[in-house]
C-alpha cells in the first residue's frame, strides 16, 4: 500500500466516491493507493484533498514527511 493508500484509509474514505468526485478513473485510484511506483500528479493530490474535505496541504505533508533534502558539501 502506497503513502496515499494509508492517508485515505486513515479516514476511511470510499475510493469509488473519490473517483466519481474527481472525475479520477477507479482504476488510477486503485494505482495511486496500491502500486509503489505509481507517481501522484500535484492535480490529482489536489483533486483527492478536496474530494475528501481535506486541507491539500496538511495532506501533502503527510504523504511527504519521509522525504528530505540531500547533504551537500559546500
Amino acid at each position: 500500500m502506497t503513502k496515499l493508500g494509508e492517508f485515505l484509509a486513515k479516514k476511511s474514505v470510499n475510493k469509488s466516491q473519490i473517483a466519481r468526485k474527481t472525475g479520477l478513473s477507479k482504476a488510477r485510484i486503485n494505482e495511486l493507493t496500491m502500486t509503489e511506483t505509481a507517481k501522484l500528479r500535484l492535480d490529482e493530490m489536489y483533486l483527492i484533498a478536496l474530494s475528501i474535505d481535506t486541507d491539500p496541504a496538511k495532506m501533502m505533508l503527510e504523504l511527504c514527511a519521509h522525504l528530505e533534502l540531500k547533504e551537500t558539501e559546500e
